[in-house]
């Protein structure tokens, strides 16, 4: 867990982070280079979580490379299944990463909601449901390893 005091907001005690896959961590179906040892780094101080609809059927080889299995999605409503999955972890605990459509409501759901820019496109939508949009993947890494940075960005 780890707390962070940002001016004007509720402190918040973060357990959990969940990423998209697609088009967040991986673009075609691939991992980003150097993103295993990210989420590796962040998993000493949070339980980590992938979420994907699996568009690119990929996602057994991303978890044999993760060491962990990612929660997959069914066809359908799948923004409201990510939703619903943030709410399972508790909203207030969790940092939720994404970019796509169907992670709006995770987005605004989450205590902290980061929208990242991706080569696969990033949909507006995403981005008004965040509190923090971040030019790449490895910029929402950096935030989350170094929280102090988002002071200058949230605080009220």
């Amino acid at each position: 867990m780890v707390e962070i005091k940002i001016p004007g907001w509720p402190v918040l005690q973060i357990f959990h982070i969940v990423f998209d896959v697609n088009g967040t961590i991986a673009v075609d179906g691939n991992l980003l280079e150097g993103v295993v040892q990210k989420i590796h780094d962040l998993q000493i101080f949070y339980q980590v979580h992938l979420i994907t609809a699996d568009t690119n059927k990929k996602q057994d080889q991303i978890d044999e490379l993760l060491k962990f299995k990612a929660h997959r999605l069914i066809s359908e409503n799948e923004t409201r299944q990510k939703q619903e999955f943030v709410h399972s972890l508790g909203v207030q605990n969790v940092i939720a990463v994404g970019q796509g459509a169907n992670d709006a409501l995770m987005l605004q759901d989450a205590a902290l909601g980061i929208c990242v820019l991706s080569k696969e496109g990033t949909c507006i939508e995403a981005m008004l449901h965040s509190d923090i949009l971040v030019p790449d993947i490895y910029c929402a890494f950096d935030l989350i390893e170094n929280p102090k940075r988002m002071i200058a960005t949230l605080r009220k």
